[in-house]
């Protein structure tokens, strides 16, 4: 594979680069995505991409995607991640937009792309439930016809962000009585503001409020909200899941972190030598380095496929599982490089919202909920023993 940047992609970097450093938000500089930002934090770089027409690099040029290759989407990842850039978050943008605009009718095309894209609405996902994760068509949420509406009841749990969403796209059950779990689910869109709808905060180990219950009592859907066909939701589960699995991967981010790792492994101390001079934690970091050039490559694949007009396939659980692995024993060589610092002495929230921690350099401050929240990646968008177990039939075809 060459690696090697023709003058046109140089320039296009070039472009990129230059539009992010005069563009992107100084309200937001140096945040990086942290799960205790606002609303706004969050969406202020979307909205900027929004108006740029760059929010949406992966959809079809005539839904509003840029029509990049995929060399320039992968230009476009990297440049971001050297900047911590705080992009549109995936719910939207790589997640249902792609089911709406793929499956969806025309009238919700109108409806919901051209917010997705702006970031002028917010979406979060009705998937997870007590007892139906990572067996997801063991869902117990139901949707029952009545007249021109569903009638939605059950209960979503680890709904992300839920508390600052204005939509939500539901798994459902509108077939009690299918053959199969899987052929009686529909994948149906509701406003938040809908009565019937509570969100519940969830508060992780780590201090903040990124995950939510939500709770569906007697919510009343219009019948056009239904994508697709019922009960064929689990098709549209599975499309979305696989665009779900590929973004996880995350190499970008990674990156910007192994070198974020070097640098406080060369600020701290080891016996009064730079702890990146310690034989065996040189070796950590380089067999990082060595997995994540190995999963760059294959992310880089996977974008030359999507380039043909393929959809991610079973390739995207691989991205995913590695994916997961990398960032987790990053956070993980993050804490052991800054030591005590990086167990934070939380005293609560500060009067701008955000968690006040301790002693110790700024760059040890976050190690501590870093490391907490990502032991959920092998976790979320489908765990990797599923993961693998997808590997081995649609792959090894055992």
């Amino acid at each position: 594979m060459n690696l090697e940047f023709t003058p046109e992609e140089i320039a296009f970097r070039n472009e990129v680069r230059a539009f992010i450093e005069e563009n992107y938000p100084d309200e937001i500089k140096g945040l990086g995505a942290r799960e205790d930002l606002t609303r706004e934090q969050f969406l202020a770089w979307h909205k900027v991409l929004g108006k740029k027409g760059w929010s949406a690099p992966a959809w079809p040029e005539k839904y509003g995607g840029t029509g990049w290759t995929a060399t320039q989407r992968y230009i476009w990842s990297e440049e971001n991640a050297r900047v911590d850039a705080i992009m549109p978050l995936p719910f939207g943008v790589s997640m249902v937009g792609p089911v709406i605009y793929t499956f969806g009718s025309e009238e919700q095309k109108a409806q919901h792309l051209p917010g997705i894209r702006s970031g002028d609405v917010w979406w979060c996902q009705g998937y997870s439930e007590p007892g139906a994760g990572s067996d997801l068509a063991s869902l117990k949420t139901t949707a029952v016809r009545d007249g021109d509406h569903y009638v939605i009841n059950g209960q979503k749990t680890w709904t992300t962000l839920a508390q600052h969403a204005d939509w939500i796209f539901i798994l459902c059950r509108t077939d009690p009585d299918a053959a199969k779990p899987q052929e009686g689910i529909s994948f149906i869109l509701a406003d938040m503001n809908t009565p019937g709808i509570e969100v519940r905060p969830i508060i992780t180990i780590d201090g903040s409020h990124e995950v939510n219950e939500t709770w569906l009592t007697d919510v009343r859907v219009p019948v056009e909200n239904l994508v697709g066909k019922e009960n064929e939701g689990w098709t549209y589960a599975k499309f979305l899941l696989a665009h779900e699995r590929s973004g996880i991967a995350g190499v970008a981010r990674s990156k910007r972190g192994v070198e974020k790792l070097r640098q406080i492994a060369s600020t701290e101390l080891i016996d009064g030598e730079p702890l990146i001079s310690d034989g065996e934690f040189a070796r950590k970091i380089s067999q990082l380095e060595i997995d994540l050039t190995a999963l760059e490559f294959t992310e880089l694949r996977t974008l030359a496929r999507e380039s043909q007009g393929k959809g991610p396939g079973p390739e995207s659980s691989i991205l995913k599982i590695k994916g997961t692995e990398i960032q987790q024993r990053l956070t993980e060589l993050t804490l052991e490089a800054v030591g005590n610092y990086g167990a934070p002495y939380f005293r609560g929230f500060s009067e701008d919202g955000s968690n006040e921690f301790g002693i110790g350099p700024d760059y040890a401050h976050h190690a501590g909920p870093a490391y907490f929240n990502m032991r959920k990646t092998s976790i979320y968008g489908g765990s990797n023993e599923i993961q693998r177990n997808i590997i081995t039939k649609m792959i090894l075809g055992l």
